[in-house]
């Protein structure tokens, strides 16, 4: 069995419709009302029709807000062409759209709805955002509905595509006999009402008329050392706390006053926001206040580390990079490429730069919004000829030898070696003794190349 149930979904900007101001200074307001002409609207409530239920309440709110000046209607009605059985889930259409002087229109047409079809409400919220000619206005939409959706979409999705149609979810759901369970599926909607108590009306136009209401958004402010939100230019990911669902993801960025642009999010879950700066952090657990401007901070205060190797004649095509980690810890929480810049989390990090050999710089620390420049010389390129196959390995030569890299078999081999002295350990492979090793001394200089000759 299916329970009325009356939602109203209410997508305003900024205005109180009960303001004493000139009405020159009240924006236009559009209602849009989304009307359920399904089938099951046949069934009974108490002595009268589900159909005929809806459109009592339909023509108290019409008239309730028609009292009110500047504004306009527009009526799409579903469920009200294709027989139920099969329906059709793309059944619903706008058949009024805004323009002045047209509440009598439109209240004919709700006059003669007759319960037809299926309930596709996804899909008939989603054509609801395109029925407003434009976001200037305050757009507004009020769903009357007896059930819940049956074509497999989800009312909750459909709040995402209004909001990019800047058309902001404040939605009441009234219901006839819903257990929790039916509650609760709902949720994500709006606030419920019980539609046998007789202020619920009252309560709701009250709300309307009364309230000042704002938009529900918010804004990211990542904050510098000094607690300021100047960092930006970093994605952002929301998360549902409750189902671990990512929402959103966003670019941040200063707007033309150069402040956290202003994010319109549904007010429904309860987030956490992660920056992916390098590395991420992530914001306390936060609850979005319905119609009010909500500040997410977020400890992010960056620097710049820049790698650079001058372009040298050997190393033109090779490409450097460098693992990063934070000072003290193995994880990887980069890899940078030599001669670009990155912005880094001001703190201390250990960087592996993958050269031949590996330099390692311990805690190179980044500071607020400067550059750490990180130089490394040129590579210098070692030559190896053998006259056979062979197996041995170049070695740095230092207070003690130090493995750089293992050697092929191949007679001509090729390397780009840091400046430094070093030593190759080789043996051919057709003499079966170590004491055949033979061991040669070369220095490497940055752009010079360094033959060595295995056979001599």
């Amino acid at each position: 069995m299916r329970y009325f149930t009356l939602i109203g979904f209410l997508f305003i900007l900024s205005f109180n419709l009960g303001a004493q101001k000139p009405a020159a200074t009240k924006p236009l307001t559009r209602v849009l009302f989304v009307f359920d002409a399904s089938n099951s609207m046949q069934a009974k409530i108490g002595n009268k029709t589900r159909i005929q239920g809806a459109k009592d309440l339909f023509y108290k709110f019409i008239d309730s807000l028609s009292a009110y000046k500047n504004i306009q209607f527009a009526l799409r009605m579903y469920g009200n062409t294709v027989k139920y059985p099969p329906g059709d889930c793309n059944d619903t259409k706008l058949v009024i759209p805004f323009g002045p002087n047209n509440k009598q229109q439109i209240k004919d047409k709700v006059a003669e709805a007759k319960p037809t079809g299926i309930t596709p409400i996804e899909h008939s919220l989603v054509e609801a955002a395109g029925d407003f000619p434009d976001n200037k206005a305050v757009n507004m939409v009020i769903l009357i509905t007896d059930g819940i959706e049956e074509c497999g979409g989800d009312p909750c999705q459909a709040r995402q595509k209004l909001m990019e149609k800047n058309v902001i979810f404040k939605p009441f759901i009234i219901g006839i006999g819903l257990s929790p369970e039916q509650i609760k599926t709902f949720e994500c909607v709006g606030t419920y009402y019980d539609y046998e108590n007789a202020n619920t009306l009252t309560d709701i136009t009250g709300i309307i008329i009364k309230q000042k209401q704002n938009k529900t958004s918010a804004q990211v402010n990542l904050l510098d050392i000094k607690s300021m939100p100047s960092e930006t230019n970093v994605n952002m990911t929301f998360y549902d706390i409750k189902t671990g669902a990512y929402k959103y993801n966003y670019i941040h960025t200063l707007n033309g006053l150069n402040n956290p642009d202003t994010l319109y999010i549904d007010d429904f879950p309860t987030y956490k926001v992660i920056a992916h700066t390098i590395p991420p952090v992530e914001s306390k657990e936060i609850k979005i206040n319905v119609g009010k401007h909500t500040i997410i901070p977020i400890d992010a205060p960056q620097g710049y580390m820049e790698i650079r190797r001058p372009q040298g004649i050997y190393n033109f095509n090779e490409k450097i990079k460098c693992v990063v980690r934070k000072a003290g810890d193995m994880q990887i929480i980069n890899v940078q490429q030599v001669n670009t810049s990155e912005k880094y989390l001001v703190g201390n990090y250990d960087l592996e730069i993958l050269t031949l050999p590996r330099i390692y710089i311990n805690k190179s620390s980044i500071e607020q919004s400067k550059s750490k420049l990180i130089e490394i010389p040129n590579a210098g390129m070692l030559t190896l000829k053998a006259l056979e196959a062979g197996d041995g390995c170049i070695m740095l030569d230092g207070k003690k030898l130090e493995w750089v890299c293992n050697l092929s078999a191949a007679t001509i081999q090729t390397f780009y070696l840091q400046p430094g002295n070093y030593r190759i350990e080789w043996r051919s492979r057709s003499l079966k003794g170590s004491i055949y090793t033979i061991e040669k001394k070369f220095t490497i200089t940055s752009d010079m190349e360094t033959k060595v000759e295995l056979y001599k």
